[in-house]
């Protein structure tokens, strides 16, 4: 068997409707990850930091950043509030 590039797997794999839906929708997760970790390195803000600010753990943020986990709206709320930020849904 052949090994695959993760170009071919990705182009085989959104072929698949459900596989479209999850991308879609974890690139809206991601947008608004990359914002955020974008407009605390713009600041200067140390994870450290911004985690004692909103007063939640450094490694929880870090969590969040990277992606692994699920965060509640509230908790996207408090990092956008410690940044400086207004969270706005359209």
């Amino acid at each position: 068997m052949k090994m695959k590039t993760f170009t071919q797997f990705k182009k085989e794999a959104m072929k698949r409707s459900g596989v479209r839906k999850a991308m879609k929708d974890a690139d809206i997760e991601f947008q608004i990850i990359e914002a955020i970790v974008k407009s605390r390195a713009q600041k200067k803000i140390t994870q450290k930091a911004l985690a004692e600010e909103i007063g939640v753990t450094q490694s929880a943020l870090a969590r969040f950043e990277s992606g692994r986990g699920n965060p509640t709206l509230l908790f996207i709320q408090k990092v956008t509030t410690g940044l400086g930020l207004h969270l706005t849904v359209k």
